[in-house]
């Protein structure tokens, strides 16, 4: 159940994380590094306000809404609570575009609005969409943001200045469109009937996600708004650039199994109660383990030819010990968020979350006040990955008080090697043509690790893969 989940949000959430590279590789080259360093900041206090003011409607949503038939309460309820959490957004928007860019404040404050008000539609549709177990549509939702969000702001810088402002709006409004898509067409399936939640019920499940989110702000957006402050916005950019690069492939994969399994473990806990629960996640943990790790030792080992194809001559040469530092931040966050987290999300007790994202936060901030003064983004780096290592400590043991989670010792053993082949045979084949041009040596690097990645899988998973073949083949043939 969890592969074939997979399977169906990946390539939706494939182009959507292929579309925001493009965008990187072409942002990078059409703007110049400050004001790349500047998008970044605006996806930064977009993200981190979205998420304090916005984003935990989803998850009261799917928690409490339930799934299929959807009534039109329910959504008039939580559509109310949008609004206002918006317009409370809108209003944080512009004292923290003074406050993190004084410079150019106005430009700021508009291109994070209008990321705001796209976000909470396209969330919103999508939501409901999810809710009603219509994936195949969701899934054409997001192929649509991605398209859009990557064409717009392209078309725009053809015809309008270079400049931070123009790819974000151009960005917002590919996915403000998609979201009205999403929106006219989750609302046109609706069903008659009150809300199944009351506006109490509501809040009391989203207002520790609201104070988890705004504590969480230190683990998740601090380093890049203190390299502003301690250096300048192209500082900025390279640290972002890097963390793109690392965390995209990592995520697209984490979010392709949540996407699936968060619906399927708050069902399961509900039905058939928290050991069942329990079984799933490390079910869950050990699908998530052996593709991300994979991923994570290629993107490392192939960071060099990798960064000389997508980025401009100026980043070359400076991202020194990022990779291995963010891919390493970003498997610990998915872990944390998607399989411990959702413990707590099943319990329905997301105050408990404060504590793991408040530890986290004064870690990753603590270090970065030390390091990043003298190193730069490898101290912004260093930083993040210790916000990540505290979090997942504190959350781990609070997630089993509640419902232990069985540790798939075998797979996670599995994971860690064939991490460690694949990430090895990557860089072997990528430093044997170091001569060469990067094109090539990335190629052949992932050529190579790929195929040791499904060597040792099909060895590993010999009957999976033979039954696997199996239906492959009788599906061709039509036996």
């Amino acid at each position: 159940m969890l592969l074939r989940s997979t399977l169906i949000y990946a390539p939706a959430i494939l182009l959507t994380r292929i579309s925001a590279l493009l965008l990187l590789v072409i942002a990078t080259r059409l703007v110049d590094q400050t004001e790349y360093g500047l998008l970044t900041l605006v996806l930064t206090v977009g993200e981190m306000t979205d998420m304090a003011v916005t984003n935990w409607l989803r998850i009261a949503l799917l928690r409490l809404g339930g799934k299929g038939d959807v009534t039109r309460g329910t959504v008039a309820l939580a559509a109310r609570v949008l609004l206002a959490c918006t317009l409370v957004s809108l209003a944080i928007a512009v004292g923290a575009s003074a406050l993190v860019v004084p410079e150019r404040w106005a430009d700021f404050a508009l291109a994070v609005g209008a990321y705001l008000v796209a976000g909470s539609f396209s969330r919103f549709g999508l939501t409901v969409l999810q809710m009603q177990q219509r994936h195949g549509v969701y899934s054409a939702m997001e192929f649509l943001r991605a398209a859009l969000q990557l064409a717009l702001p392209v078309a725009a810088i053809t015809v309008l200045p270079a400049s931070f402002l123009v790819v974000s709006l151009g960005t917002s409004l590919g996915v403000l469109l998609a979201g009205l898509v999403a929106l006219a067409l989750a609302l046109g399936r609706l069903v008659g009937g009150p809300p199944r939640f009351t506006h109490a019920a509501f809040f009391a499940l989203g207002m520790p996600l609201v104070i988890m989110a705004v504590v969480g702000f230190g683990m998740n957006s601090a380093e890049r708004v203190l390299l502003k402050f301690y250096y300048d916005a192209g500082t900025v950019a390279i640290f972002a650039a890097a963390y793109a690069l690392a965390r995209q492939p990592i995520d697209m994969l984490a979010n392709a199994v949540n996407m699936g399994a968060f619906p399927e473990v708050v069902s399961r806990f509900d039905n058939d109660g928290p050991e069942a629960a329990g079984r799933f996640l490390g079910q869950l943990l050990a699908l998530m383990l052996a593709l991300t790790l994979p991923a994570a030792a290629m993107l490392v080992a192939l960071s060099d030819p990798l960064t000389q194809l997508l980025l401009p001559a100026e980043y070359h040469g400076q991202f020194g010990w990022l990779f291995p530092l963010i891919a390493a931040s970003v498997v610990l966050s998915n872990l944390t968020n998607f399989v411990y987290g959702d413990v707590i999300h099943a319990h329905k007790r997301p105050w408990l979350l404060i504590w793991a994202t408040s530890a986290g936060s004064v870690g990753t901030i603590g270090l970065s006040l030390l390091l990043i003064p003298t190193l730069a983004a490898d101290g912004a780096a260093i930083a993040l990955l210790g916000g990540s290592v505290t979090a997942f400590a504190v959350l781990l043991v609070i997630s089993e008080r509640l419902t232990p989670i069985p540790l798939p010792w075998r797979e996670i053993g599995m994971a860690v090697l064939v991490a460690a082949v694949t990430g090895g045979m990557a860089a072997l084949a990528s430093t044997s043509l170091e001569a060469q041009s990067a094109p090539l040596r990335l190629a052949t690097g992932a050529m190579a690790g790929g195929g040791a990645f499904l060597a040792l899988n099909a060895l590993f998973r010999f009957e999976q893969t033979r039954a696997g073949l199996s239906k492959l083949r009788r599906r061709v043939t039509g036996g």
